[in-house]
C-alpha cells in the first residue's frame, strides 16, 4: 500500500542469539484503529519500541509516514499514550499540557487555545487547575490521552489505554478514541482486555513469539476461526464426562481448570441437556475475540518474556 501510515516488511530484532520478532510484515491504512494482541513475552512491546525508534531494527525494513521509523522527522507527528503513568503529581494539570507542549516548540498563546480544546475534548475543563494528584485514575488516563495530542499528531500510540479503569471510565476513553477516528487520526492500540480490541479495532493482528499469527478484523477473526456459539461448563467431573454430555453433537471441547468450552454452530441442544442437570452451571453466549485469541496462542499461563 502506497499510502501506508506504518509498514513493516521482513522486521527482525534478535537479542544476542535471541530472535525476539521473527521477519513480520504488515501495513496500517490511515484512518483506522490497528490493534496489537498477543500474551505476554509475544514481543509487543519490542515491536512498539523499534515503532517508536526506540529500539533498532535488527533486519528488515520499519517505516512511518514513508520514512524510516529512526528519522527525527517523524517523531512530531506521532503521539504516545504510555501504559505507564507519567504526568508529573506536582503540576496542574494544565501545567501538565503546558510543558509537554514546550517540548514541540508551541508558542505559548496557541499552547493555550490547544490546552484549553484539548481539555473539552478530555472532560477536564472544570479540573484545569487541580493538581494532578488529586485526579481519579480514569481522570489521568484521559489527560494522558489529552497530552498525546498536543502537537496534534496523525499517529497515535496507545500501550494498554484503560488498564485499571472501572467501567464508566473506559467506556468513555473508548468514546473519546473513537472520535480521534472520526478526526482522521490513526491509533495503533495495544491490549490485553479482549472486549476493548473488538470496540475499537477496525483490524488487529495476534502476535506471539514473534510471529503473526493471524491479520483480519474482529469480526473475520472470530469468523474464520471459531464457531459461531460457546457454552462454558462448570461441574462436569472429567474428561469423559464432558464427551457424554456433547455426545452426538457437532461440538469441539476445550478446556481450562474447572471449565470446558463447548464450541458448536448451533448450542441449543447443549443447552438443553446442560438444563436437565442440577449438577451444572452454564453460560451459553456468541463467540468472542478472547475465543480466538485462546484459541491461537492457548490458554495456559505464561511469564514474561
Amino acid at each position: 500500500m502506497s499510502d501506508a501510515v506504518v509498514r513493516a516488511t521482513g522486521v527482525r530484532k534478535y537479542f544476542g542469539d535471541r530472535e525476539v520478532i521473527c521477519g513480520v510484515d504488515f501495513d496500517i491504512r490511515p484512518g483506522i484503529c490497528f490493534g496489537i494482541l498477543g500474551p505476554n513475552g509475544a514481543g509487543k512491546t519490542t515491536l512498539m519500541r523499534m515503532l517508536l525508534g526506540l529500539s533498532p531494527v535488527s533486519e528488515g525494513q520499519y517505516s512511518v509516514f514513508g520514512q524510516s521509523v529512526g528519522d527525527s522527522a517523524i517523531h512530531s507527528r506521532i503521539g504516545v499514550v504510555p501504559q505507564q503513568d507519567n504526568l508529573d503529581p506536582d503540576f496542574s494539570v494544565s501545567l501538565n499540557l503546558k510543558v509537554y507542549a514546550g517540548y514541540f516548540g508551541i508558542s505559548y498563546r496557541a499552547a493555550e487555545t490547544r490546552i484549553a480544546e484539548l481539555l473539552e475534548f478530555a472532560a477536564l475543563a472544570r479540573r484545569s487547575r487541580d493538581q494532578v494528584s488529586s485526579l481519579s485514575g480514569g481522570m489521568r488516563r484521559r489527560l494522558m490521552v489529552a497530552r498525546s495530542l498536543i502537537n496534534n499528531p496523525d499517529l497515535i500510540v496507545l500501550d494498554e489505554p484503560s488498564t485499571g479503569l472501572d467501567p464508566q471510565a473506559r467506556h468513555l476513553i473508548w468514546q473519546r478514541l473513537r472520535s480521534l477516528k472520526k478526526q482522521g487520526k490513526t491509533l495503533i492500540l495495544t491490549t490485553h482486555y479482549m472486549e476493548e480490541a473488538a470496540e475499537l479495532c477496525d483490524e488487529l493482528i495476534i502476535l506471539d513469539r514473534g510471529s503473526i499469527l493471524t491479520r483480519g478484523s474482529p469480526q473475520d477473526l472470530i469468523a474464520e476461526h471459531v464457531e459461531a456459539e460457546v457454552v462454558a461448563i462448570r461441574g462436569l467431573s472429567n474428561e469423559l464426562d464432558a464427551i457424554e454430555l456433547c455426545e452426538g453433537l457437532d461440538i469441539r471441547l476445550d478446556h481450562v481448570g474447572d471449565t470446558w468450552f463447548c464450541y458448536g454452530l448451533d448450542a441449543r441442544p447443549l443447552v438443553a441437556r446442560c438444563a436437565e442437570r442440577n449438577d451444572l452451571t452454564f453460560i451459553h453466549r456468541p463467540a468472542s475475540l478472547e475465543d480466538v485469541f485462546l484459541k491461537l496462542t492457548g490458554r495456559d499461563m505464561r511469564e514474561e518474556a
